[in-house]
């Protein structure tokens, strides 16, 4: 297994876990693979990597866990025996491009009803319409007045303005 190593940080309060959490993922090339809530207000976060980056992320985690909460541990696993392995957290590729996938999908779903802006204008909420009355050049509303028009107003321009 190429990420042989597990690094755990555990907080007392999930504010710090989830600093610590942040932390780790950005300080070092590892993967986020399991949060475990034990009783009392325990936390356990889990990431796996490669011995260095995993003790680089640990160490970023500790610190950032002990700003903004209580920092309970830190303690890194430097290759697991194979046997444990059953019962550790161990990533599996393909969530991370899942991740990104889900976070492209809906961009394209924004766009997709500024496409059909000339049929499905009423289904439309305000927020579309004035997002799609910013795209449009030559429209007779400043910035300000598309941030208060209300949805006919929106309308009402756009459609005048594509016509």
């Amino acid at each position: 297994m190429n990420r042989s190593a597990l690094g755990m940080v555990e907080t007392r309060g999930l504010v710090g876990a989830i600093e610590a959490a942040d932390a780790m993922v950005k300080a070092a090339n590892v993967v986020l693979v399991g949060k475990e809530n034990i009783s009392g207000g325990l936390v356990t976060i889990m990431v796996r990597g490669d011995v260095g980056a995993v003790k680089a992320a640990t160490d970023a985690g500790a610190s950032a866990a002990q700003r903004v909460g209580e920092l309970i541990s830190v303690h890194v696993i430097a290759r697991p025996h194979l046997e444990l392995e059953p019962i550790l957290p161990f990533p599996t590729p393909d969530k991370p491009y899942e991740e990104e996938q889900v976070l492209e999908e809906p961009k394209e779903e924004e766009k997709a009803p500024e496409e059909e802006n000339d049929v499905d204008l009423d289904k439309l909420t305000v927020g579309q319409l004035r997002k799609l009355a910013r795209k449009i050049e030559g429209i007779s509303l400043t910035g300000r007045q598309i941030s208060v028009a209300n949805k006919e107003v929106l309308i009402k321009e756009i459609t005048k303005t594509k016509n």
